[in-house]
């Protein structure tokens, strides 16, 4: 396979998601594997800010600038963009995040270049002349292994696939004029719904206090809201406590919710059901609080209590309070 190792970058409020700066340290951990060369790009309608982010990760960054309107979708403007600059630089591998907007630009991608797509991947390594994609499947009960039949693919990955680490020294960015290579129908933004209250993207928080069937109702969730806000992170809930409508979708964790990568991850009456544990099991320290000692939590957390959370939980808010004063 000849050619380079791309990363696709998206911009969250201005600077560079997450899951970017994660890709972006695989794809130069892969490129010493291979000795190809790792290059960054970044598509908006100003990409600067976080081009100029993806450089401190990756020697080579591209700017992309379109002119489309807030109120269309963002893959569907990338796109048109970007197949023109694929075609004429010839990448062997391009990494994508597994966020919406990632997902749906890959599709895009695939159908307008015909290149393969690898999804929901939480690792890359490369073995001979080709990278080797390993996939989570069976929520989370088995390990898969696959590689491209032809030259070119893409690879849709995880968040938590990598621990973002910044290059030595930081790259450079280069701004590419280029319009539209293909007229594509725009989709529509109809509507933007902002949570109220939430402090951070899930995805992108340190600390996370989850809750699960065990705070008993929407009530209980007061107690996991002030711990959060005493720690410095957000909520999150396990598919129990949403189905039962106690706290709203976007806050999910699992395999039918989001994929969270924390410093620290604090689940409270969650079992930890295998389900859950594929969308938190990357996160560097959990601590757990449940009555069942043989939960399955109890297997992988670093610290696990065996207790009333609402006995625990007040006692730790208790310290933490006289800490802080």
């Amino acid at each position: 396979m000849a050619g380079a190792i791309w990363v696709v970058g998206e911009a969250v409020e201005g600077g560079l998601a997450r899951i970017s700066a994660e890709i972006a340290t695989l794809a130069r951990r892969l490129g010493t594997e291979s000795g190809r060369e790792a290059v960054g790009i970044v598509v908006g309608a100003s990409p600067g800010p976080a081009a100029e982010e993806l450089a401190t990760f990756l020697p080579r960054v591209i700017a992309l600038e379109h002119g489309s309107a807030a109120e269309l979708a963002w893959s569907t403007p990338a796109a048109s963009r970007l197949v023109a600059v694929l075609e004429a630089e010839e990448p062997a591998l391009v990494l994508v995040g597994a966020t919406p907007d990632g997902r749906d630009l890959a599709g895009v991608l695939s159908a307008l270049l015909g290149w393969g797509v690898l999804g929901n991947a939480t690792g890359v390594s490369w073995s001979g002349d080709a990278p080797s994609v390993e996939m989570s499947v069976f929520g989370g009960r088995l390990l898969t292994t696959s590689a491209f039949t032809h030259d070119r693919g893409i690879v849709i990955l995880r968040p938590g696939s990598a621990t973002a680490e910044p290059a030595g020294a930081p790259g450079t960015v280069e701004t590419v004029a280029t319009t539209d290579s293909i007229a594509l129908p725009s989709v529509a933004v109809l509507e933007r719904v902002a949570e109220i209250g939430a402090a951070a993207p899930i995805e992108e928080a340190k600390v996370i206090v989850a809750g699960g069937r065990g705070v008993g109702g929407p009530e209980g969730f007061a107690i996991v809201e002030e711990l959060a806000e005493r720690l410095g992170g957000v909520v999150g809930a396990s598919r129990a406590a949403v189905d039962a409508g106690w706290i709203p979708y976007a806050r999910q964790i699992g395999q039918t919710g989001k994929v969270v990568k924390p410093a620290l991850y604090v689940a409270l009456g969650i079992s930890g059901a295998i389900q859950h544990k594929v969308g938190m099991q990357a996160a560097e320290t959990i601590v757990a609080v449940n009555r069942d000692p043989d939960a399955p939590l109890a297997e992988f957390a670093d610290l696990y209590v065996v207790g009333d959370l609402f006995e625990i939980v007040p006692a730790v808010l208790a310290e933490l309070r006289a800490r802080s004063d």
